[in-house]
């Protein structure tokens, strides 16, 4: 049964760190809809990245930095959602974007346990975008990526075209595996048919429930052998738990490093970072940056998972605008000193 059509849609858009989700984001915000769309940007780390790498547009854009939506964060994404709710008549649907470290069934939980959330919005669907190329590695790896999958309604498989045709059956077999309900679809660059990704009324609270019983108890033990706090995810291991803005450590071993810099000679960064994932590709989980080079009038975003690097020229720097290089490393056992260190060594 669909609920009444009053209420606004939301999506939640998941998927592990570099599968693609903000490439999706942008297609949704590009795309020739009709619609209007709010969106809730959550990142792990201190230096805001992603709102800066959404493509310009008329669409409100809320951030969240440092702290997982799944967890401490939960109570700032619930303050989004109420002011969203006082400004009736300015979109048409919600899309929140989470962390790539996210579980999300904490996230849909919050459009059912929050009353105004409950009272005001319907959940349509969760959309797990899926890296074919390095999904079997991190599904070995990390309990996130099989999280994010199995509580999906629809999964994009992206990247598709950086692997055989029989890698890629054998991912899609891996998703079928853990979710034979969601929606699969093949990408690369993240480019689908957007009618596939939303208005897709496909959550299905009795099949969650069927899966996790205790989905509406805030105070559900989560499998492991303890109980959560509302909206805290499986996983995580809190340092403070409960404290506002605290950020949650799902693995101590993952760290956020943020870097920033003023103009960089292009001579000597592309060398420099090409090397760095050469030698650092099995520990950087991703990598993000907007780069001001010397002589260039546009900013050059750069994005990296592992052995992978790749960027392109983007918009031109604004006149207001503070000409400095953001660069963002999410990954195990970095040693921040010598990341900073030969960031700055590249300075122009």
């Amino acid at each position: 049964m669909q609920d009444a059509p009053s209420k606004i849609p939301v999506t939640v858009l998941t998927g592990y760190l570099g599968a693609g989700k903000t490439t999706l984001l942008n297609r949704i915000l590009t795309g020739s809809h009709g619609k209007r769309y709010a969106v809730i940007v959550n990142e792990f780390g201190e230096i805001g990245i992603d709102n800066d790498l959404i493509v310009e547009s008329d669409e409100e854009i809320y951030e969240m930095n440092n702290g997982c939506v799944c967890c401490t964060v939960r109570g700032d994404l619930i303050g989004v959602i109420e002011r969203l709710l006082r400004q009736p008549g300015r979109f048409d649907a919600i899309v929140v974007e989470t962390t790539g470290l996210a579980d999300p069934a904490p996230v849909a939980q919050t459009f059912f346990m929050d009353d105004a959330a409950k009272a005001s919005t319907c959940l349509d669907a969760i959309v797990t975008v899926v890296d074919a190329r390095h999904f079997p590695m991190q599904l070995r790896e990390r309990p996130e990526a099989e999280d994010q999958v199995a509580f999906a309604d629809v999964v994009l498989v992206n990247k598709s075209d950086l692997v055989t045709p029989q890698e890629l059956e054998a991912v899609e077999a891996a998703v079928r595996a853990i979710n034979p309900h969601a929606r699969l679809h093949r990408a690369e660059r993240a480019s689908v048919p957007l009618d596939r990704v939303i208005g897709q009324g496909a959550f299905d609270l009795q099949r969650v429930l069927e899966r996790d019983p205790a989905f509406l108890d805030p105070e559900h033990d989560d499998g492991h052998g303890h109980a959560h706090g509302p909206g805290c995810a499986p996983g995580c291991d809190h340092t403070g738990h409960g404290r506002r803005g605290a950020a949650p450590i799902h693995d101590s071993t993952v760290a956020s490093i943020s870097l920033l810099a003023g103009e960089l000679d292009e001579a000597r960064f592309f060398p420099w970072i090409h090397a760095l994932a050469q030698a650092e590709g099995a520990n950087i989980l991703r990598m993000k940056g907007i780069l001001a080079l010397r002589g260039q009038d546009r900013r050059y975003v750069v994005q990296g998972v592992h052995m992978i690097v790749e960027g392109e020229y983007q918009r031109p720097w604004l006149a207001d605008e503070t000409r400095r290089s953001r660069l963002v490393f999410i990954g195990r056992h970095l040693q921040e000193d010598r990341l900073r260190a030969g960031l700055l060594d590249c300075a122009a």
